[in-house]
């Protein structure tokens, strides 16, 4: 009689080593493309921290080597901060600039809060051409409204002042739109609870809505600041006085007869230390809002 010797059934220590090696030659193909990619974002990032880079090493140079073509700046100088500060209240300046980009921080989150409330959680005629035309007025140029909003403020009596930097600037078309985004995700059915427990539509807001909001509302203050920060052509149409922001300041040092490349450029590196450490620290929030958000 033949014996036919069949193969064993295989364990669980064999199957698990035949669904581990397709995974590892999955593993081993994607390392290029992985390393690929890390390369690219190297680069990149490489690509966008040079003018910083480039901007403080300017500044840390002597006054007579602020056009030098070299990568290092040696021997450090800080003739150029020493000028800045005899020249230009720059303290004062950063100080007036944090208070208006405070201001416009708390007006555009203020409206975009209520404006994205409305759109979110209730159906009225015209909501949707409403809120195109909404979303629409933030894809509009600033510079086909410069000439209109400049004729208003100086109807109005307000040019050179910081008043005049802020009123056109109040509402923001991007908050509105970001946070309906994060609002059309809020479960409507804790939205009724709240407001059949004798809430109302304004205390289920600021109670309920709000406060589950938080790493939104962070990351989308953070970014409206920095963005008031650094608006520089607005402010220099408005405002004439030598010390009022200090894009005002900076500006101070290019003029007809020579620009101070070196005194600009610190001018320039102290302004952004303010928005530098904001950053560093509160930077996880504007990813996870984009996240959140869906908005790629």
């Amino acid at each position: 009689m033949a014996l036919v010797l069949l193969d064993p059934p295989a364990g669980p220590a064999t199957s698990e080593a035949a669904q581990e090696a397709p995974q590892r030659d999955v593993d081993r193909s994607a390392a290029p493309r992985r390393f690929v990619g890390h390369l690219v974002l190297a680069v990149v990032a490489i690509i966008s921290i040079f003018p910083v880079y480039w901007m403080y090493t300017t500044a840390f140079r002597a006054p007579e080597n602020a056009l030098s073509s070299s990568p290092v700046a040696w021997p450090l100088s800080l003739e150029n901060f020493r000028y800045v500060f005899d020249t230009i209240p720059i303290m004062t300046m950063m100080a007036n600039t944090f208070v208006m980009a405070l201001i416009l921080t708390v007006s555009q989150m203020f409206i975009a809060i209520l404006a994205a409330y409305s759109f979110a959680r209730w159906s009225f005629i015209g909501k949707d051409i409403l809120f195109i035309m909404f979303v629409g007025s933030w894809l509009v140029p600033f510079q086909v409204t410069m000439i209109p909003n400049y004729l208003m403020i100086a109807q109005f009596g307000l040019l050179d002042t910081v008043a005049g930097v802020v009123i056109p600037n109040l509402c923001s078309a991007f908050g509105v739109l970001l946070l309906r985004q994060h609002m059309q995700a809020f479960p409507r059915e804790l939205l009724d609870a709240s407001e059949m427990d004798s809430q109302g539509s304004w205390k289920t807001l600021w109670r309920v809505v709000v406060p589950n909001m938080r790493p939104a509302l962070a990351a989308l203050s953070i970014m409206m600041f920095i963005s008031a920060w650094n608006e520089y052509l607005w402010p220099s149409l408005i405002l004439r006085s030598s010390d009022a922001l200090v894009q005002i300041g900076i500006r101070s040092f290019l003029g007809d007869e020579g620009n101070n490349w070196g005194a600009v450029m610190a001018a320039a590196g102290l302004a952004c230390l303010p928005i530098f450490l904001i950053y560093i620290f509160l930077q996880r929030y504007v990813v996870d809002a984009f996240v959140r958000s869906g908005l790629k």
